[in-house]
């Protein structure tokens, strides 16, 4: 592989060929603002937030999508870069909402974390305010398109990511929307609700609608686990609140990376559902009522030796469960063959 070797801010670096200079930053802990890059998107190159001064260069080019060469220099915090950063991000409040003391996504905005290090208030541009539609007619996400700063990383994530391209600019200059064809609302459109949006988006406009006031950011705790639905163990991060799930979010999974599906994103409703079995429950005189796992499984246990006996092992089905690990399917598998002497064993996703 071939290496090789700029200065950043004084500082000099070794990166391999093809790294971009926001790669060769990162890898330094040298900080860059983004707000249209993400690691699992094509860099795009939109927001301008990224840029630096290059020596040899006119202009200020952006570093998510500039290589590096042999021998570059590279300033990434003197003033003429950090002014231009900060031209960037007046123009993007001059017409952005500034009700952050209401927002769901305070805490965790990427755009009110750099208005606050570069000093913007939105007094220095004034446009006009917009007043597009909310779209919270589909039960997971909320849609304010008044908060879109048009990165676009939702609909490269749509694309690249889940591979739907439901997303999409519309409209041109101060008119731009982003969204569904049409305009339409997710519901009525061939969003699948994986959320993947809702993951990427660094503003309030694509949230979790069920997490609308169940906490602020700062309040919550991120606590790392496997997603129950399917086999293939997938990461995610429950969000707790006073020992209450109020939510769910991506992690960087080895399996999954930020990608998530509707359930393992949205279906976390049972967690605390007033209906969900805490304990066994076993049938006496025609009412379920709880018992000890010793006693379940010691009645389960006598039934299946009853059938086997009275009507022979072949009797006896077994359906095992997607949501299992691949241990525990085969801990089934030994059961049914070893343990009932049969062959009647499947799989649900086989169905």
């Amino acid at each position: 592989m071939e290496w090789f070797t700029l200065t950043i801010d004084g500082q000099a670096v070794s990166v391999p060929k093809g790294t971009t200079v926001l790669d060769a930053c990162r890898m330094n802990n040298i900080p860059i603002p983004t707000l249209c890059h993400d690691p699992a998107l094509t860099p795009a190159g939109s927001c301008r937030l990224c840029v630096v001064q290059i020596e040899g260069m006119r202009n200020l080019p952006p570093s998510c999508v500039t290589q590096v060469t042999q021998g570059m220099k590279v300033e990434t915090q003197n003033s003429k870069v950090r002014n231009a950063r900060k031209t960037i991000l007046e123009l993007l409040v001059a017409n952005h909402p500034l009700d952050c003391m209401t927002c769901q996504k305070i805490g965790d905005c990427a755009l009110a974390q750099y208005a606050y290090e570069y000093g913007v208030t939105g007094e220095r541009y004034q446009a006009e305010p917009r007043n597009l539609p909310i779209d919270s007619a589909n039960p997971f996400i909320l849609k304010d398109p008044n908060k879109c700063i048009s990165c676009g990383k939702c609909i490269r994530a749509c694309d690249e990511i889940q591979g739907r391209s439901v997303l999409d600019f519309s409209y041109r200059g101060f008119d731009v929307q982003v969204g569904p064809a049409f305009n339409l609302p997710y519901n009525e459109s061939e969003c699948v609700f994986c959320g993947s949006c809702v993951s990427v988006c660094p503003v309030g406009a694509l949230t979790e609608k069920r997490m609308q006031g169940k906490g602020r950011h700062w309040e919550i705790e991120k606590v790392t686990t496997v997603c129950p639905y399917c086999g293939t163990g997938c990461s995610i991060d429950l969000n707790v609140k006073d020992g209450k799930v109020v939510g769910i979010t991506s992690t960087d999974g080895e399996v999954n990376g930020s990608a998530l599906c509707v359930k393992g994103r949205f279906g976390y409703g049972f967690i605390h559902h007033p209906d969900r079995l805490k304990t066994p429950l076993i049938r006496k005189e025609g009412k379920l009522v709880e018992a000890s796992w010793a006693e379940a499984i010691s009645l389960v246990a006598e039934r299946f030796s009853a059938v086997k006996k009275d009507f022979g092992p072949d009797a006896i089905g077994v359906l095992s469960s997607a949501r299992c690990t691949n241990e525990e399917n085969y801990l089934l598998n030994k059961l049914t063959r070893a343990v009932f002497g049969t062959n009647n064993i499947d799989h649900c996703a086989r169905l």
